[in-house]
């Protein structure tokens, strides 16, 4: 019995060859997976080169220049400390612009979103000429900003536009749609609208498609009615692309310019002078680069809560498969 124990034991006592050749072993493995994760970092070099010059580096320079007062050239004359964000915070324009993102933002989001949810079920409920109809709902994704802000200007032209003339054709007089106080907002809200309305048309028809037939074959079955299907079933199939469009439009909302830039000017009366537009006139016509960057970190501040926000609050209610 003793002898038997004593020869499992000793079967159990490594050899120094294949102690050497587990250590080999070991270290080759490391070798490779640092080759591995070496290659892996040289492919990321060209995105984190161009990450670390047009974001990060922009990023860490506005928070420095947002403690500074600047000359007309962007050179530092002299350090403020908080005073680029006292003198912001007291300003009535400041909230203002404030408040006018706020209001372009709540004219734009839910408008695009409910546009691009009932194209997209127009069309994936239309049988012949379907594709037609996808080729005309997704042309403004095709248009770049500047495209579409000069089309629109030609139609809100107060004499020579085609919106004034269909207003004449039913005895209304003619609409100051860029140069009235009251409508310029609107004006471009609604531009804006048909402008995004192609992204949420392209994604919320895609979803749509991607549905499971079966449950909706089920739930007319069961007697649900066509609108019943539509907010207890297939809504609620497609939240998670709603709440990511909601995300990316308010996102978008927050950061509009161009079409505020060519058909307004952020005027008139600054009722159109939305946040973005405040940082641009600013520090490339004021000449006010402190000023400027501290009003784009705290654009950046408010775009992070309102994300935040809406994951915390809207996050919970959306159902994955």
């Amino acid at each position: 019995m003793n002898t038997s124990l004593y020869s499992d034991k000793s079967s159990q006592v490594l050899s120094p060859a294949s102690v050497v050749s587990a250590g080999t072993t070991s270290n080759a493995g490391r070798l490779r997976r640092l080759r591995e994760q070496l290659l892996g970092y040289l492919f990321l070099s060209p995105s984190l080169v161009v990450f670390i010059l047009f974001l990060f580096y922009p990023m860490v320079r506005s928070v420095y220049l947002s403690f500074q007062l600047t000359d007309p050239r962007g050179r530092v004359a002299a350090y403020v400390g908080w005073d680029n964000y006292s003198r912001m915070i007291e300003s009535s324009a400041f909230w203002n612009s404030i408040w006018i993102t706020v209001k372009f933002t709540l004219l734009t989001v839910p408008a695009g979103l409910v546009l691009g949810l009932l194209c997209a079920s127009l069309v994936h409920s239309t049988g012949r000429g379907s594709k037609i109809f996808r080729f005309i709902f997704s042309i403004p994704l095709a248009l770049s900003v500047g495209t579409a802000s000069i089309l629109w200007m030609i139609l809100y032209h107060p004499s020579l536009g085609m919106l004034n003339y269909l207003l004449g054709e039913f005895g209304i007089g003619p609409i100051e749609w860029l140069t009235d106080p009251g409508s310029a907002l609107g004006s471009v809200s609604l531009m804006t609208i048909w402008m995004n309305s192609g992204f949420p048309f392209v994604l919320l028809l895609a979803a749509i498609q991607g549905l499971d037939n079966d449950v909706m074959d089920s739930s007319r079955i069961d007697g649900a009615s066509m609108w019943r299907t539509f907010f207890s079933i297939k809504l609620p199939l497609l939240s998670p692309t709603l709440f990511f469009l909601a995300v990316v439009s308010i996102m978008s909302a927050f950061q509009s310019f161009g079409q505020i830039n060519i058909l307004t000017r952020g005027g008139p009366a600054d009722s159109t002078n939305v946040l973005v537009y405040s940082i641009y006139r600013e520090a490339f016509i004021n000449y006010q680069f402190g000023t400027g960057s501290a009003l784009a970190i705290v654009l950046f501040i408010l775009m992070l809560l309102l994300t935040a926000v809406q994951f915390l609050a809207l996050g919970k209610k959306v159902h994955y498969q």
